[in-house]
Order: structure tokens, then sequence, then C-alpha cells
């Protein structure tokens, strides 16, 4: 079972991009202008295009360090996004109940870095339900496709089990959550936790929608059961 963290778990509230106004100036020297687009994207190609927009080539080590400016930034905030920000309703009670299921193994596939996707699991203490090693980040690849089937070998390692497609589920909140699992060939959850709505997932081909995880829990119960 592999979750998206942001509007799929949790929600910055507006945290996540005051973090980026920070960091920003930190590691180019210039401030912030613009924002690329990030709904949907992996960090390194949030970070690219953003250099890019703001006139700064974004060379291998300009990301990297922009990458390690983000990451000190959200290690700096934990207290400020624990106030501001929150894990979404249900989140805590769908995880846990997974958890309790023996034969389903929890992790993420995210857009978000590694270290970043740590502390906001953490700082909402939603890490516990899930196995990070296991996962795939936004600074393993920048293709969300690639990151399903690296997080799939990273699960086999870890437990020794072949987890194929037919025994791999996603769930996210975005069209491209939905292409990155469908263009990977896993199921795909849509839950409409985000900005995107439950007609806009069926329509990007989400197997099945909810409209919130709390909804979601029976269903996702049934389906890895039924994929076992």
């Amino acid at each position: 079972m592999l979750w998206d963290v942001d509007h799929t778990l949790i929600e910055t509230r507006g945290v996540g991009r005051a973090i980026y106004d920070r960091a920003f100036p930190i590691a180019t020297a210039k401030p912030l202008a613009e924002l690329a687009s990030v709904s949907g994207r992996t960090e390194l190609d949030i970070m690219a295009e953003t250099l890019r927009i703001n006139g700064i080539q974004p060379t291998d080590e300009m990301v990297a360090t922009l990458a390690a400016a983000l990451i000190q930034g959200y290690e700096d905030a934990r207290d400020e996004l624990r106030t501001v920000g929150r894990a979404l309703p249900g989140a805590h009670d769908v995880l846990a109940s997974l958890a309790n299921e023996p034969a389903i193994h929890q992790s993420v596939l995210t857009g978000n870095l590694r270290e970043v996707a740590r502390i906001k699991l953490e700082t909402f203490g939603l890490d516990g339900y899930l196995d990070l090693a296991s996962g795939a980040y936004g600074d393993d690849d920048s293709d969300r496709p690639k990151l399903v089937a690296l997080a799939q070998q990273r699960a086999a390692e870890r437990t020794g089990v072949v987890f194929g497609n037919d025994a791999t589920v996603l769930v996210g909140d975005t069209p491209k959550d939905v292409e990155a699992g469908l263009a990977a060939g896993v199921r795909v959850i849509g839950v409409a936790t985000g900005k995107t709505s439950v007609q806009e997932l069926r329509h990007a081909g989400a197997h099945d929608v909810t409209s919130d995880l709390k909804e979601a829990q029976v269903p996702l119960s049934l389906l890895v059961r039924h994929t076992m």
C-alpha cells in the first residue's frame, strides 16, 4: 500500500509555501519571485522549474543546495507545521487499521524529498504506521511513474516478499497520482481530500474513488484482502 502524503494524509495549510519563501533566498541569494506548480509533481521537477523561472540555471549543485535548504527549513518549522497544519480526518484511523492487517505493508510514494516527507509524517504522528525505508520519494527520480517500481523493489528487499503490480495499491489525491499508478500498472485509489473532486479523479482513471479517508477505510481493507 503506497500512500501519497500532501493532501492525502496531511495538509501544511500554507506552511510549505512559507518554507519555500524562506529557503529559496538562503540557497540562491535571490528572493523567490514565483514558485512552480507543485500539485502531483516530484520535488526534483518543482525545484528545477522554480529555479529556471526565477532566472537561475538548475544545475545539480544548485538543486542539491535548494533541497538542503528546504529540508532544514522543515526541520526548523516543526512546531509551526504542527500548529498550523494537520493530519487529515481519518488518517490515523485508516493507517492504524491497515497496520493491523498482517499481510499489508504500508509505505509512501510521494513527490516530497525523502527527509521532508519524514519530517511531515513524524510531526503528525503518522510515521509509526509506515515503513518509510520502503518508500519512493521526489528526490529519487523526477518521473513519478518510475517511483512505483522503486518502491516495490525496496519493499521486496525489506520484507523478502515480491510485490507485483496485482499486489500493489497506490492512494493519492491528484490526477498525477492516478496517472503514475496507471502508467506503472498498479491499482489506484483516488481520495478527494485535496483540490481534485471525486468526478475528476474518476475521469483520470482511478479504479476506486472516495470522498475522504474515513470513507476509504472499509473499501481499502476489502480491496487489499481481495488482492492477497
